[in-house]
């Protein structure tokens, strides 16, 4: 009976979970079904991008890759619209589906053949070393051109293994999806020393693909904070209510040691022991002039010693008889 009784109670949780999850109505494309039409239009995005011609020809293979996309999976272009709707609205939800996405992306670069450092080369850094990922919060973004999720704004302070002469880049994968209206987005980088001078750095985006944006070392000056955003703008269609998202993966910022400044230190250092050393020499140098001026004080060398029967030399007796006489000197 208890067990009868565990068991309705069970059933019971079970289902009010499920209740409570969210779900997506059925008159609109499922999550996962929605990931893998986003997976395979980024595929035909980016094959139509290696077409040769003009920008018409692009719009048209672009237009003409995504038909086939469609017609894969077996849905028309206002049931795709309408879902991007439901989802556009939906920014958590949507930023989850898109993560996925772009990891789904990234496997299939590397099966094949791209090379882990084409796909993400700062994926494996640490927070240590002379490279190092001081990226600390979330790697991927979803933004749309209309606030609160037009802006990311970010803050590193600076901690013991910032070093003088220490140079940064912010790295990322942007992807956007639009359905019409120009694309327009900013990132932007602020670095400010220890002395409080500020150096900062601006990109201006327009295409899907890798950013890199850095800020070179300056000698003899540490950084203490770091200040940052990215941007997407809705540039002259701010009215517009058309789908427009773009979506950021694989956020770094990596951290570069100046090999300068390394050896500089060293060379300071090998300086430093030298002349230690060169001073050692020269105090053990006075100390052997001393000693030997010492010895040679204490013992008379060879020309200034005289034999013992020399040191007083024999004097002449003068015998004198009677009969002598002793003249003195006549004056002349």
């Amino acid at each position: 009976m208890k067990l009868c009784r565990l068991f309705i109670v069970s059933a019971i949780g079970a289902l009010l979970l499920a209740a409570c999850k969210p779900t997506v109505p059925r008159k609109y494309i499922q999550p996962d079904d929605m990931e893998d039409i986003l997976v395979d239009f980024h595929l035909a995005q980016g094959i139509a991008q290696q077409q040769e011609g003009s920008y018409e020809d692009a719009q048209y293979y672009k237009e003409l890759y995504f038909n086939a996309v469609l017609q894969k999976h077996g849905i028309t272009r206002a049931e795709f619209d309408s879902s991007l709707v439901y989802y556009y609205v939906r920014a958590d939800r949507f930023q989850k589906i898109y993560k996925r996405v772009a990891d789904r992306l990234s496997d299939q670069a590397l099966a094949l053949g791209t090379s882990q450092s084409e796909v993400d080369r700062y994926a494996t850094l640490s927070s240590n070393g002379d490279t190092a990922n001081i990226w600390a919060d979330r790697t991927e973004v979803l933004l749309t051109p209309h606030a609160p999720y037009n802006r990311f704004d970010f803050s590193i302070e600076a901690d013991t293994t910032f070093r003088e002469g220490d140079s940064f880049m912010l790295s990322f994968m942007s992807d956007y999806l639009y359905q019409s209206g120009s694309k327009s987005a900013v990132a932007y980088v602020t670095v400010t020393y220890d002395n409080d001078s500020v150096v900062s750095n601006t990109s201006h985006l327009s295409v899907s693909g890798a950013t890199q944006l850095r800020i070179a070392a300056i000698n003899k000056l540490k950084a203490k904070r770091i200040r940052g955003f990215l941007y997407l703008s809705a540039g002259r269609d701010d009215k517009s209510q058309a789908l427009r998202l773009m979506f950021i993966s694989q956020l770094r910022f990596i951290k570069f040691r100046s090999q300068q400044t390394e050896s500089e230190a060293d060379k300071k250092d090998s300086l430093r022991t030298d002349s230690l050393a060169t001073d050692s020499l020269k105090l053990d140098s006075l100390k052997a002039d001393a000693d030997s001026a010492k010895a040679e004080l204490a013992t008379p060398s060879e020309s200034q010693q005289l034999p013992t029967n020399a040191q007083h030399p024999p004097r002449k007796l003068l015998h004198l008889d009677k009969d002598t006489r002793i003249q003195k000197p006549k004056k002349e």
